[in-house]
């Protein structure tokens, strides 16, 4: 049997970047009330461990922690422990995201938001999503949320401060997200397809954008200026609601510009000119391709889609303990910076050309 590479000397080293309070937690958590077979909560997070980032079964990490002197378990009694650390565990990750720095850009913290699903083995595997929001400067997980294949991915779901900064792509670019976002006093700056969100002008009348995409440049941007109509709580039905019992309007910016292949890419903002000049905010935006990287990393690394279990009682353990590694590895070595294909380099001296007034609807 090939041991995982938790030795003594490593693992002392380990044990001083996970959270002081995991005694306390581990038995607040209901996840070591009896220390019988295995002495503390620091030598259950490394049997967690071992079973998340080896190949090992069950069965051969309790053989494995005999021959360490480390717990006296059988496999069963290990699956039991592994169902019961679940809060456990999501508070040790919390513990662990919570104090990332978070990196700055004029006075402004920017994060990234998304969401990767995690499969089980099966030809019809249970889904999972993995709910994310990082450091977008720094490439550093910051919070995590588990789901499963009914989570769906929305900013709301994510909490925000003021003068945070929020990048995403288009599945985020709702009303209701965006108003989610404006409430907590932070920002946006999503890549939106204008036919499927509602536009209107400052004066609230109804605009298309799309037809405007002829008049975007080979090098360069044009922008818009918005007001985003706010839904009313959903019903049943599915019928289209009338704007005005929106329950609020958000103005905002629609900035355009095109790839090196010619494609349109459309960017919408909360952000104000002053805040953000149109170039800025696409370089800006480059640095969503953070989060892909994250996700391969994670995936390449760590597997986190080799999930062995689609929906059995540890298997939300089991991703909560992968991710905990993934948290100790970017205290190790941080990752080293944001890299993005955006196709060309857009510089500051490309002004923005001023828009003509879109045609009303």
């Amino acid at each position: 049997m090939d041991l995982p590479p938790l030795h003594e000397k490593d693992w002392e080293y380990v044990l001083t970047l996970l959270p002081e309070d995991l005694e306390e937690s581990a038995r607040r958590a209901s996840a070591l009330l009896r220390c019988r077979q295995i002495p503390d909560a620091a030598a259950l997070m490394r049997l967690v461990l071992a079973y998340a980032v080896s190949d090992l079964s069950l069965k051969d990490v309790a053989a494995w922690a005999s021959a360490l002197n480390l717990a006296q378990i059988t496999g069963p009694g290990l699956f039991y422990r592994l169902r019961q650390a679940e809060f456990w565990l999501e508070h040790v990750l919390g513990q662990l995201l919570s104090d990332q720095v978070p990196q700055t850009a004029g006075g402004l913290r920017l994060r990234v938001v998304d969401a990767t699903v995690i499969n089980g083995p099966g030809p019809e595997p249970i889904q999972w999503r993995a709910h994310v929001s990082m450091d977008a400067a720094s490439g550093g997980i910051r919070t995590v949320e588990l789901t499963d294949v009914k989570g769906g991915e929305k900013l709301a779901r994510h909490p925000f401060g003021a003068d945070e900064v929020v990048l995403a792509d288009r599945a985020y670019a709702t009303a209701r997200g965006v108003h989610a976002v404006r409430q907590a006093q932070a920002h946006v700056v999503v890549r939106f397809n204008p036919v499927t969100l509602r536009t209107h002008d400052r004066r609230r009348r109804r605009v298309h954008l799309k037809p405007k995409e002829s008049e975007v440049p080979k090098v360069g941007t044009v922008e818009f200026e918005l007001s985003i109509p706010v839904p009313p709580p959903p019903t049943r039905s599915h019928q289209s609601w009338d704007v005005a019992k929106a329950i609020a309007w958000i103005p905002a910016r629609a900035v355009a510009a095109r790839t090196r292949m010619g494609q349109v890419i459309w960017i919408l903002t909360t952000l104000s000119v002053r805040q953000m000049p149109a170039v800025t905010l696409l370089e800006l935006y480059r640095l969503r391709w953070q989060i892909e990287l994250a996700f391969k990393r994670l995936k390449s690394l760590l597997h986190l889609d080799a999930l062995p279990s689609r929906e059995g009682p540890t298997a939300k353990s089991w991703m909560l303990a992968r991710l905990i590694a993934a948290a100790l590895a970017q205290k190790l070595a941080p990752p080293s910076g944001p890299l993005s294909p955006w196709g060309y380099q857009l510089r500051a001296h490309l002004l923005s050309r001023p828009a003509s007034q879109p045609a009303h609807a």
